[in-house]
């Protein structure tokens, strides 16, 4: 299967990100790709409210994205913020931080689990946790989501594994700061020797490259989008600037690292 992973950077206004991420989506489909990955926050960038834009999976901004996923018959993964739900049902000031994933056979969504309270900044402050890892299928392959800070989380990875996952989608819009970058990689690679799946780390580009100011403390991204071997090598990867990758997947390639490295197999509960 080949994939796409669009490392852009979106802006406040939720049209023009739109056309970025169309834009993006035909050139990936052009490539010969089946699915694309696009950023956390494509809906729009942090360090703008999110409570105003936020809309149900039903709403404009996720129905034009699954318009796009159909007329180019490409599965989409992108960033979006959706309502915060209170326990009886009513809103409660929030919202979430949500990946949909649309396209042929595909229709589902993630809600970000691990909040970003670290290196200043302050997600909870806005955001409600999502509960539930959550698993898709295209191209003969299946794969788990996660989004920015849940790859510090080995956790998740590893549900996703076990709910079969050969492959693992991580969108994030990353801090930036020092040493950030590495740790970013370094997660990425972990992530995938821990699972034996495919990383697919898909981020930000680094707003600093197109002249632009960061947002305070808001995370916008550092670019350098990566796509992991089961075995923990990065197979392809981005700079800090805007761009495309394109990489292909095989599920052999899988299920020979967990003949080779059983982890999933050996690991044990405490």
């Amino acid at each position: 299967m080949r994939i796409a992973l669009a490392q852009l950077i979106s802006g406040r206004e939720l049209a023009d990100n739109l056309v970025l991420l169309e834009d993006y989506a035909r050139r990936a489909k052009e490539g010969g790709a089946e699915l694309v990955v696009f950023p956390e926050a494509t809906m729009r960038a942090f360090g703008n409210s999110l409570l105003d834009i936020a809309e149900p999976l039903d709403g404009p901004w996720a129905s034009r994205v699954r318009k796009i996923a159909q007329d180019l018959g490409i599965v989409i993964v992108a960033g979006m913020f959706t309502p915060g739900v209170a326990s009886d049902g009513s809103s409660n000031g929030k919202v979430r931080n949500t990946l949909i994933a649309t396209g042929p056979g595909v229709d589902t969504s993630y809600d970000k689990i691990h909040l970003f309270d670290a290196f200043g900044f302050a997600e909870s402050d806005t955001v409600d946790a999502g509960t539930n890892p959550v698993t898709f299928d295209a191209g003969g392959l299946t794969f788990g989501l996660a989004t920015c800070y849940d790859i510090r989380f080995p956790a998740l990875f590893t549900a996703n594994a076990e709910r079969g996952a050969d492959v693992n989608i991580v969108s994030a819009s990353w801090g930036a700061g020092p040493g950030k970058a590495e740790q970013w990689k370094l997660l990425a690679r972990a992530r995938a020797l821990d699972t034996t799946t495919f990383v697919l780390a898909c981020g930000q580009g680094d707003p600093v490259t197109q002249g632009r100011e960061p947002k305070g403390a808001a995370p916008t991204g550092v670019g350098h989008s990566v796509v992991v071997s089961p075995l923990g090598n990065v197979l392809e990867e981005l700079d800090a600037e805007p761009g495309l990758l394109f990489a292909e997947l095989d599920a052999a390639v899988v299920e020979d690292a967990r003949v080779k490295l059983p982890v999933l197999a050996n690991r044990r509960d405490f």
